[in-house]
């Protein structure tokens, strides 16, 4: 595996870190893999299986290695966006292949938006982009209750909602969702003490402002009319039924192209500490490389 070494860049508000795994022999684009709020070390799986190119891989702002200097307490998806806009400028290395997993997918599609010259190919995976689905707005309440929940409880009883409605898999949620009985963190071997902290990158700095993102379609068909930019929607063959799966299906008819189905479920391309029994890297890296090709 080639070994990354770390690189820091500041923007406003954020010292962001990324890693540069380099190839360079290689004659392929450099691979950015990116999630939100996964970091780094999420995609060090995927990485490993395409030593044949350079990849990047980087911790968003407000996660892992990359703080808010700032003190915000909402980090947007346009700030995402160009966080990503200012790395890739950063690796002159012309236009690159995104792969990009749930938040992370929706921080890629918005920076093909705006700068779709820096984007060859954008595989966005299962983006959960609440506000293409029908049922939106029972989730965009659900999610803005998992935010409330937060700030009130603490971690564990907003990511006991955040896992169940991520696990839904029983067709649209429905305005009654939100009178079903909060689930028990325990259950979940989540905590069920509040520390205190109201730092966490998912249900503080990202939650709702993600799911809620409105997507500039118009832009990114332009990008994709161009030649220029090729955008692929992907899914998880296990969880195209769930809620991020569905919102996967949603954009891509929204673009008018197919979506093309990924082995496993929304996080197969990790290895096992970060997918636990999902995780299908081989299989998950293999469907990549045909549609990076």
């Amino acid at each position: 595996m080639n070994e990354p070494n770390t690189r820091t860049l500041e923007a406003p508000g954020a010292v962001l870190h990324y890693d540069v795994r380099p190839a360079e022999a290689s004659d392929h684009p450099v691979l950015l893999a990116i999630g939100s709020p996964m970091a780094a070390e999420g995609f060090a799986a995927l990485a490993s299986r395409f030593t044949d190119r350079t990849v990047v891989t980087y911790d968003p702002r407000g996660a892992g290695r990359s703080p808010r200097t700032d003190g915000a307490l909402v980090t947007r998806v346009e700030e995402h966006a160009d966080d990503l806009h200012r790395i890739i400028a950063a690796l002159d290395a012309g236009p690159v292949d995104v792969f990009a997993s749930s938040g992370g997918a929706v921080n890629a599609l918005a920076l093909t938006a705006t700068h779709p010259e820096q984007v060859r190919v954008l595989i966005a995976h299962e983006p959960p982009a609440f506000r293409v689905l029908p049922d939106s707005g029972p989730l965009l309440t659900a999610a803005e209750d998992m935010h409330e929940t937060y700030l009130k409880s603490g971690f564990g009883p907003a990511m006991a909602k955040f896992i169940a409605l991520a696990g839904h898999h029983r067709g649209p949620v429905t305005a009654e969702y939100a009178e079903r009985p909060a689930p028990d963190p325990a259950a979940f071997g989540l905590p069920t003490e509040d520390d205190g902290t109201r730092d966490d990158p998912l249900l503080g700095l990202n939650m709702p402002s993600v799911v809620a993102y409105e997507h500039d379609f118009a832009a990114l068909k332009a990008a994709s009319a161009s030649g220029r930019t090729r955008i692929v929607i992907g899914v998880g063959q296990e969880s195209s039924d769930m809620v991020a799966g569905r919102a996967a299906i949603a954009v891509a008819a929204r673009l008018g192209i197919e979506p093309v189905t990924f082995p496993g479920g929304h996080a197969a391309f990790a290895d096992k500490d970060f997918a636990g029994p999902d995780s299908r890297p081989d299989d998950f890296a293999a469907v990549l490389r045909s549609v990076l090709s």
